[in-house]
Formats: C-alpha cells, sequence, structure tokens
C-alpha cells in the first residue's frame, strides 16, 4: 500500500487522482486486473449534464464515479464491437467526499474505483452494498 499520509498543499489535481488510481488499480487481486482488462480509466472534473439527468441526479456533487460500457454479465461473443468499456472517477465530488469524510485520499480512490469494477462485473447498487456491509 502507497503511503497514504501524502499531505496537500493544494488540492490533489485529476493527475494526482490518476496516479492513486493507477496505483489502487495495481493492489487488487491479479485475477480482478485481468478480467477488468481493457477498461480504460479516466478522471474528469465533474459529471456531465446529461449522465446527471440519465442517473436522476440534482447536482455533480453527487456522483464519484461512473463505470460505462456493458457489464461482463451482458456481453456476448457475438456482440458487434463497441467503444471500450470506461471506469469515469469526477475529481470535484471525490474532493468533496475527503474534505467531508477526513477519509485519506487512496483509500477513498481505492473503493470508488472498486464500487465501478463491480459494476463492470454486473453488481447492482443493492449487490454492492451487500458485499460492502460483508467486510
Amino acid at each position: 500500500m502507497p503511503n497514504t499520509e501524502t499531505r496537500w498543499g493544494t488540492p490533489p489535481s485529476a493527475e494526482d487522482l490518476a496516479e492513486l488510481a493507477e496505483t489502487a488499480f495495481a493492489a487488487i487481486p491479479q485475477a480482478l486486473r485481468e478480467a477488468v482488462r481493457g477498461t480504460a480509466i479516466l478522471v474528469e472534473e465533474v459529471p456531465d449534464e446529461e449522465t446527471l439527468a440519465a442517473l436522476g441526479l440534482d447536482h455533480p456533487w453527487e456522483l464519484t464515479g461512473l463505470y460505462r460500457g456493458t457489464p461482463l454479465t451482458e456481453k456476448s461473443v457475438l456482440d458487434a464491437p463497441g467503444p471500450p468499456d470506461t471506469i469515469l472517477l469526477y475529481r470535484e465530488p471525490i474532493l468533496v467526499e475527503w474534505v467531508e469524510t477526513g477519509e485519506d485520499l487512496f483509500r477513498l480512490v481505492r473503493n470508488v474505483l472498486i464500487h465501478e469494477i463491480a459494476h463492470h462485473f454486473g453488481y447492482s447498487e443493492e449487490g454492492i452494498e451487500r458485499l460492502e456491509d460483508e467486510e
């Protein structure tokens, strides 16, 4: 696990969060990493209005991450190739949660990343909550 005691003199940049996400991704079990190979992990400032409307959200800070793609449970070898699956991490909402909760930033980024990977495997929000409750 990386040094999570980093002190930030300024708000972490998108590049800082991308680096934390890469480190978090490298730390998850190899079998899981292999299963999401080819999935892009991107950092954006906030979700766009179209995404918020599609999810029924009013404010961009309500969404820290998003999986875009077809969950493995719905894929078929007969499907025509489409755009690559993508995990989006939203910088501003993550930083707001970080400040509000006092959670370690690396741990927060890792949790958002793992949450979105679970969506890649077809888990619903309820299923993810049940998994988190089992820890």
